[in-house]
């Protein structure tokens, strides 16, 4: 009897076992399927999810945008207890993280390890994770680019063997740069529908780097827009990074160091550059939204599988951490939150903006594995740099600390005598408030008098961007009734100072939305600038414009 019984125990068992192992077998990812010579398409990735959900409980998805070719891109969601919409977190103690695949469509890496991730977190025997964290992924942003694969595409990477897809979506826009005027469905589901509405607190933009030789598989960094919040970019400078760097290593074994460029400076001196620091990419244009934002590049000549497998292991570690600092990362950011607030109630500390700079370096230096580089000529007779086998070690400075040189008061309010529906419009999916005067009204108001407008000379992202110089000019000027309204004490103050003034290089002016209004069909000179400063705090006779 008893022999009989432990014969069952042992089929059971077996039985368990097997169905564990088919089970993870049928989940594995195309490129894993593939032996890593291929990636997804993107009704692979939505089959893929699908097989997710009959897996677990603890997984939902949303529909966050729809593309220029009529794909809906999903965001899983992941969690125990699972929140059916962000209302189920208020005043709840987890970190919300949003994972991003593929906004560049031919660096496919982030897709792949994200889709890892997902099935080895909701069939991990481990649930402690759910305690600390809810996980928002996208694995496929640009869907409309990652279904134009071709072995053409990125031809110098090796792998996958198969081809990928390309940068731009399927209106040749680059969605990293997308992220201030908002052109794009996928841009505009991201900040509508993921920041606005489930705003988290940390996100990770999963990129795969265009040169730079170096032995690390995987680099990342941070946001860096001085117009940000400096205390949060100096927590994750200072604490958050190198604790990343050490698990990545220890824990993960994969070598790793921060994003960035060799650049000599003009005397000749090395040193290691971050990236842009402009809030048209997602990663600052985050951290002008008081939030943690990283920025993740795998390197372009390890082969396919490392650069995945090393995705994976930075994903990872930033799980890892966030569980270790939950609380304090919950507190830094509801004391960014706090100090802006603070400041709209202050005459003493009044919030600046910071429209001139110049970037100067974190302060320790890194550790950056590289190769000694040769020069050859190649088919097409140009002069080319290429790596040697001989590995070297550098400890630079880098650059990734932007100064304030020259900075503005910020207004109590903008004033929008226009009725332009694609700038409201705009405004408003930012998660902008705008208001309405609900009577005619005259008030002493800061005028931008043009002085000289300059269009570039060659398209950037179907833009001839515009450059403008002029003065402020006080002046009192009756405003109508119907005049839009724009307070700047609201959480994306920086956000708004930033498209409605002219000079930030990032505005409503860079990128042509004003363009009709600033020059007459005939004669000289320029017309009145369609957005006026109100620099003094007032009651108003406004309402709300929904």
């Amino acid at each position: 009897m008893y022999k009989n019984i432990f014969v069952l125990f042992v089929l059971f068992f077996l039985l368990g076992f097997a169905t564990d192992l088919f089970s993870q077998n049928q989940l594995l990812t195309v490129a894993e399927q593939s032996q890593f010579e291929s990636t997804s398409t993107h009704a692979e990735v939505l089959a893929y999810i699908e097989a997710l959900k009959k897996l677990s409980p603890h997984i939902q998805s949303e529909i966050i945008a729809t593309t220029t070719e009529g794909k809906e891109i999903p965001m899983l969601i992941l969690g125990n207890p699972l929140p059916q919409g962000p209302e189920d977190l208020v005043n709840d103690k987890r970190v919300v993280i949003y994972i991003q695949g593929n906004i560049h469509a031919g660096e496919v890496e982030g897709k792949e390890a994200s889709l890892m991730l997902a099935r080895d977190l909701l069939t991990s025997k481990d649930e402690s994770l759910w305690k600390d964290v809810v996980l928002l992924i996208c694995p496929n942003l640009n869907a409309d680019g990652n279904d134009r694969i071709s072995t053409e595409n990125r031809p110098y990477q090796p792998g996958p063997k198969n081809g990928v897809g390309v940068r731009h979506n399927a209106s040749y826009l680059d969605l990293n740069r997308d992220a201030m005027k908002l052109e794009s469905p996928e841009m505009r589901g991201v900040v509508q529908r993921v920041l606005n509405r489930w705003d988290p607190e940390i996100s990770i933009d999963l990129h795969t780097t265009n040169g730079v030789y170096r032995q690390e598989p995987t680099t990342f960094s941070w946001m860096n827009n001085p117009n940000g919040d400096i205390h949060l970019m100096q927590y994750v400078r200072d604490q958050m990074a190198p604790k990343l760097q050490q698990t990545l290593k220890k824990k993960y074994n994969t070598e790793n160091c921060y994003f960035g460029e060799f650049e000599m400076l003009n005397d000749s001196t090395e040193v290691y550059m971050s990236y842009a620091h402009e809030p048209r990419y997602l990663i600052n244009y985050i951290g002008l939204r008081n939030r943690i934002a990283i920025l993740n590049e795998n390197y372009v000549y390890a082969d396919y599988q490392t650069r995945v497998e090393a995705c994976y292991a930075l994903l990872q570690s930033l799980l890892d951490y966030t569980v270790g600092h939950r609380d304090e990362i919950k507190k830094i950011i509801q004391e960014a939150d706090l100090r802006q607030s603070k400041s709209w109630q202050s005459d003493s500390l009044p919030n600046a903006f910071t429209y001139d700079y110049h970037v100067v370096p974190i302060p320790y230096p890194i550790e950056i594995k590289t190769y000694e580089t040769e020069t050859y000529t190649d088919e097409q007779g140009r002069k080319r740099m290429r790596p040697t086998s001989i590995k070297k070690t550098l400890t630079l400075p880098y650059y990734a600390d932007y100064v304030a040189d020259s900075s503005f008061v910020i207004p109590y309010a903008y004033l929008l005598p226009l009725s332009d529906q694609q700038v409201i419009k705009t405004l408003e999916a930012h998660g902008i408030s705008i208001e309405k005067l609900t009577e005619d009204v005259s008030l002493e108001v800061e005028r931008f008098d043009i002085q000289n407008l300059k269009g570039a000379t060659r398209l950037n992202q179907g833009h001839y961007t515009q450059t403008i110089e002029g003065k402020y000019i006080l002046e009192n000027r009756l405003f109508k009734k119907d005049t839009y309204v724009v307070k700047t004490a609201q959480p994306l103050e920086k956000v708004l100072v930033y498209l409605l003034e002219p000079q930030t290089g990032e505005g409503f002016v860079f990128w042509n939305f004003w363009d009709k209004y600033l020059v007459p069909q005939w004669g000289n000179g320029y017309m009145a600038f369609p957005v006026y400063r109100l620099n003094k705090a007032m009651d108003l006779p406004i309402k709300n414009i929904r």
